[in-house]
């Protein structure tokens, strides 16, 4: 079963109930999702939906160099018809980008850590305007740091990087990661 708007603006409701301090940045996401839209679908401009998972490891958390945009960022992508919930599509989008074992990595909780709203650039080789993703983010934890073959279409590389040095490069959703993995 797809993806609904319906799915989306309960697990957005869920992440605001839990971090009320950032309603005010997903407010024009949030008008939209209730007007509805399909926004699941990559197809949908000038928004739509992407998940991002982060997974921690002792102390460190996998990240991936995006091939189209040169940023290191959490591994994660578009949603795809064939996926259940956005949990499903993190994971999905993890494993296929980092090559990592599905059986070795374990949801933190199925409620995001972090939302974001943000601009995308044009890419016209895509057919893709400028929009915005509404990304929805899974706190992952594993016990092994061991990596496959990445999808070298869409990142360069994946690696392992300190708590510190990964909230540094990539922002403040590492901490929050981090902060729910412990206490998992």
């Amino acid at each position: 079963m797809a993806i609904t708007d319906t799915d989306l603006t309960a697990v957005l409701a869920r992440y605001l109930d839990r971090y009320p301090e950032d309603a005010p940045l997903l407010e024009e996401p949030a008008r939209a999702l209730a007007n509805g839209g399909s926004f699941a679908s990559r197809a949908l401009y000038p928004m739509h939906v992407t998940v991002g998972a982060l997974v921690v490891c002792d102390d460190s958390v996998l990240l991936v160099n995006h091939r189209a945009y040169s940023l290191l960022l959490q591994p994660g992508g578009h949603l795809e018809p064939s996926d259940p919930t956005l949990l499903a599509a993190a994971l999905r989008e993890l494993c296929e980008e980092t090559g990592i074992d599905p059986g070795s990595v374990r949801p933190v909780s199925g409620d995001p850590v972090y939302v974001e709203y943000g601009p995308v650039p044009a890419r016209p080789e895509k057919g893709e305007p400028r929009h915005h993703h509404l990304d929805f983010g899974f706190a992952f934890t594993s016990e092994t740091q061991v990596l496959g073959d990445i999808q070298q279409e869409e990142v360069t590389h994946a690696a392992w990087y300190p708590l510190g040095q990964a909230e540094q490069l990539v922002g403040t959703r590492i901490a929050r990661a981090a902060q729910a993995a412990r206490t998992r």
